[in-house]
């Protein structure tokens, strides 16, 4: 969703608002109350939302992850019950 930009003629406070290109326009102030809240032209800026958008998830591959996990939980309970049986 983009983020837009918005100025108050009135008592000069700035805004960013989120919300989609074809909703309604914010007309009021929230710092004021008036309606003289207009759009100012900037450089773009988008919020993206959603699995996989965020920093931390950006390259992983979670099938690879849960199938590595899987062989390591695997040969680790392979070793165990080996040491196990090699002690009695």
């Amino acid at each position: 969703m983009p983020i837009y930009e918005y100025e108050c003629s009135s008592c000069g406070e700035e805004h960013e608002v989120i919300h989609g290109m074809l909703d309604v326009l914010v007309r009021k102030c929230p710092a004021c109350g008036q309606l003289k809240l207009h759009r100012k032209i900037s450089l773009s800026a988008f919020h993206l939302k959603g699995k996989g958008w965020y920093v931390t998830d950006y390259g992983k591959n979670e099938k690879k992850d849960s199938k590595q996990e899987k062989q390591k939980s695997k040969s680790k309970s392979k070793s165990t019950s080996e040491k196990k049986m090699l002690r009695s």
